[in-house]
């Protein structure tokens, strides 16, 4: 199985309706994209200074599975339209579970 985590921390500009339209539309994901075992996301619970803001855990049967995932034009299009105009900071691994 592989499992993919993604940190992000968006911008200071970033309103808490631009959030929220990212967690709406990362939670239809599963629905459209058959290849995604377990999806989870949300905000930071806050317990730690320094974190992220926002993560993503998503499983996988296969790398060939997360690929279709990687590439999937629903989840690019989350990417372009809600991600990246309030995107500050991210960073993601991949691993084998």
């Amino acid at each position: 199985m592989i499992r993919h985590i993604v940190l992000f921390t968006w911008t200071e500009e970033a309103t808490d309706e631009q959030k929220a339209a990212v967690t709406a539309e990362l939670r239809k994901l599963p629905g459209l994209i058959p290849q995604i075992r377990s999806y989870t996301v949300g905000a930071d619970a806050g317990i730690n200074q320094g974190n992220h803001e926002y993560a993503v855990v998503a499983d996988f049967d296969s790398v060939d599975d997360y690929l279709v995932y990687r590439d999937h034009p629903d989840h690019q299009t989350v990417i372009a339209e809600r991600i990246r105009p309030i995107l500050g900071a991210r960073a993601a691994v991949q691993l084998s579970v």
